[in-house]
């Protein structure tokens, strides 16, 4: 079986360093708030390009905190709108509505899987405080028209960079664009931890301030609590594990380039529809514009085609089978008429995607998916 995403081996593929790393925090005896996540918040702003970097306890709390630092900092109150994708991970919206706040749901291009950026404007409003962009399955979902927009009408960006880790948009990475960027280092993340864990990332001292107070129960002295703050710290152990694997990120998302460009060149079905590539891109390993979290195509008969794949030891996923409006949880959105995010989310297939995946399993992968045109006729 090639597996979706085998995290034991890439995992593997770190040591000694990870368990030297872990070694290094039990042996200091500090496990919260200490030395290994001080300097990885150091190394990870550096990386990403922002003068601050807060640890938190995972990638949703990491919008949340955003969002609710700005409600502190008197920039935002509830009932105040937050344009984010209607074709993303429910976790982006749940930010929104966490803090009373109220996502206004806007189509992507379908090209890109990304907020389209010229149908944002029609949703702006005078209770419009905010555009969250979300570089879903790793690719860049900034745009000029997005930058204008901020501009025109004074809006906070603030970016979802929890799939997106190391990409760049022009010269810049993606989580320095905006005016804060949540990021998630869940497990199976391009940089992923041994568990939950999160960062936000910003220019603004004062931002980087209150998200720190409000993530550890809203206190910058202990047991003096400036806000009804929550606890959300990312921990010592993760953060060890995470300055490992930060050393190699551009090196293991090049390698995921690399997968792209052979799946592209190689993946040959009339039923499958290939991710979208810019026509100025002369090759996709040279593209720095996505770092392929997840490889998705698209395909009517997909629920034929993953069990055809399954039944030739290819393992896939589906990211994501149902649209955040037409959750339980968002019954007050099903009546939006989103055609493009419905028809995303009824045909996307994630394919195997890992640095890890070898040249035999790509070609597997391809020559089992290129044969399904044998069951289809």
């Amino acid at each position: 079986m090639i597996k979706f995403l085998d995290l034991k081996q890439i995992n593997d593929s770190f040591e000694p360093q990870i368990r030297e790393a872990i070694r290094r925090v039990l042996d200091s005896g500090w496990y919260l708030l200490g030395k290994e996540v001080q300097v990885f918040e150091e190394e990870y702003a550096e990386f990403i390009g922002t003068q601050h970097c807060v640890g938190v306890g995972n990638g949703l709390d990491a919008l949340r905190l955003i969002l609710r630092a700005y409600m502190e900092m008197g920039m935002m109150a509830e009932g105040d709108e937050v344009i984010v994708p209607a074709n993303t991970y429910i976790a982006s919206i749940l930010a929104i509505s966490n803090n009373r706040l109220k996502p206004i749901l806007v189509e992507p291009d379908i090209n890109t899987y990304n907020i389209d950026p010229f149908k944002i404007e029609e949703k702006i409003t005078e209770r419009t405080k905010a555009v969250m962009t979300v570089h879903l399955y790793g690719r860049n979902a900034m745009h000029p028209e997005i930058q204008r927009l901020v501009e025109k009408y004074n809006l906070k960006l603030i970016e979802d960079n929890a799939q997106a880790q190391g990409c760049y948009y022009g010269d810049q990475r993606t989580g320095s664009l905006g005016h804060a960027a949540g990021h998630s280092f869940y497990p199976g993340k391009n940089l992923g931890a041994l568990g939950d864990g999160g960062a936000v990332t910003t220019d603004d001292d004062e931002l980087a301030a209150v998200v720190r107070a409000l993530g550890n129960y809203g206190s910058s002295k202990k047991y003096v609590n400036d806000y009804q703050g929550l606890n959300s710290r990312l921990d010592e152990i993760q953060g060890a594990v995470l300055r490992v694997k930060l050393l190699r990120l551009d090196e293991d998302n090049q390698k995921r380039r690399e997968v792209a460009q052979y799946y592209l060149e190689h993946i040959q079905h009339p039923e499958v529809k290939l991710p979208m590539i810019p026509d100025d891109v002369p090759a996709v390993r040279e593209w720095k514009a996505h770092v392929w979290h997840l490889f998705v195509i698209h395909c009517n008969e997909r629920e034929r085609l993953q069990q055809y794949l399954k039944s030739q030891g290819v393992q896939t996923l589906i990211h994501y089978p149902v649209p955040p409006h037409k959750q339980r949880a968002y019954q007050g959105l099903s009546g939006l008429s989103l055609p493009t995010t419905e028809k995303i989310h009824r045909e996307v297939l994630s394919l195997p995607m890992s640095q890890r995946l070898t040249n035999e399993e790509m070609m597997q992968v391809c020559t089992v998916l290129n044969s399904f045109n044998d069951v289809l006729l």
